[in-house]
């Protein structure tokens, strides 16, 4: 495949800083030379932001932080995701907070109602991201990304790239779940998104959880966005990530799904994020985010 990478350096939307260097960590890591070796072309490798730093701009509304800032760089980078699609490119997003997720699925959305293409999206996570500025216990963006891309939110959100909803929240499947906020729990289930909780993967496996995500997409659409927080792994196999909750997926189970979701042939572009460099140890955090991409984009133990 034609990948087109584009690195996302930016963490205006989330509390702890660092993560604006999850990009380089993970390029230092590799992430270029593993996609070669595997028969990818690297199209394009470029950051489309073009914003100041967080320390020259103004937080604004404290229930939507830093929200112009935030809705510039998205709009550059679903500007940037739209014009990979429609080139018949993979666009590989690396964060980056997860706030990015408003501007790949804006472009995607975007590229595939041109072609006349269903967009699902596998949403892997430990939070749901589905708050609004009502609900949002901290006011920060990476918590309202997915919301606003299903349509629910502030207008600057909602609308940004387009005027309208992104993606139809039917076809959005959440995996490894564990820390939602009670309102957002109530929003997610009237939207009516599908999601498997940590719950879930310890009740029935994580070969039957994928099984069920595979299901869920072929049924439903054409194309697959794979989004990738770091945080939905347990710290003891990611600890350079802003949010460490005990209690998360395995490295195995991580990079289980990653392969079985390549074998569906169904999945377009990803992204990764939430890569912080300032609390990783040794990049450890950076080259497991390079073993999930390579195993999303075909590599294989045997």
């Amino acid at each position: 495949m034609n990948i087109h990478i584009l690195e996302m350096p930016i963490d205006f939307g989330a509390s702890r800083h660092g993560s604006d260097m999850g990009p380089s960590a993970i390029r230092l890591a590799g992430i270029k030379q593993r996609l070669e070796s595997l028969g990818h072309h690297t199209e394009r490798y470029f950051s489309p932001m073009q914003i100041s730093p967080q320390e020259y701009e103004e937080i604004g509304n404290p229930k939507a932080k830093y929200l112009k800032a935030i809705v510039q760089a998205n709009n550059q980078l679903a500007s940037e995701v739209e014009k990979a699609v429609l080139s018949d490119g993979f666009p590989l997003i690396l964060g980056g907070d997860h706030s990015i997720a408003l501007g790949s699925v804006a472009g995607l959305s975007a590229a595939y109602q041109k072609k006349g293409l269903k967009l699902g999206v596998l949403y892997v996570d430990a939070h749901g991201d589905f708050n609004t500025a009502e609900t949002s216990p901290s006011g920060n963006i990476h918590g309202e990304c997915m919301s606003a891309n299903c349509g629910y939110g502030l207008p600057e959100l909602t609308n940004l790239y387009f005027e309208g909803r992104k993606l139809d929240p039917k076809n959005l499947c959440y995996v490894g779940l564990r820390s939602i906020d009670p309102e957002e729990r109530v929003l997610m289930k009237e939207a009516g998104v599908t999601a498997y909780t940590m719950s879930d993967i310890d009740r029935l496996g994580i070969c039957e959880v994928v099984k069920q995500i595979l299901r869920f997409f072929r049924k439903r659409v054409d194309a697959i966005h794979v989004s990738f927080d770091m945080d939905c792994l347990d710290p003891m196999y990611a600890p350079g990530t802003g949010y460490q909750l005990p209690a998360g997926m395995t490295n195995r189970e991580a990079l289980l799904l990653m392969e079985e979701m390549a074998g569906c042939g169904l999945v377009r572009s990803a992204e990764i994020v939430e890569v912080n460099p300032v609390l990783d140890v040794r990049n450890q955090t950076a080259a497991f985010a390079v073993d999930l991409v390579a195993r999303l984009l075909g590599e294989t133990i045997y």
